[in-house]
């Protein structure tokens, strides 16, 4: 798969509105994803000492807290 092919996948993908965005309207939700996946490109790159491990992680994944917040 090219990197053109990827990138439309994932704009595809991010294109299906969640269920905010559903509530809000979207005139183009294709432009949305792309401006939200730039965005969201730009603020992982920035002020990254070179030695750093960039994770991806889904919510899924995330710590439960042992917890309940006050």
């Amino acid at each position: 798969m090219s990197d053109e092919q990827s990138e439309l996948d994932r704009v595809e993908s991010r294109a299906h509105l969640l269920p905010e965005e559903t509530a809000a309207g979207s005139d183009d939700p294709e432009a949305q994803a792309e401006a939200i996946l730039t965005e969201s490109d730009a603020r992982e790159d920035r002020n990254v000492a070179p030695d750093t491990v960039l994770e991806h992680r889904t919510s899924d994944q995330t710590v439960t807290p042992s917890e309940p917040p006050d």
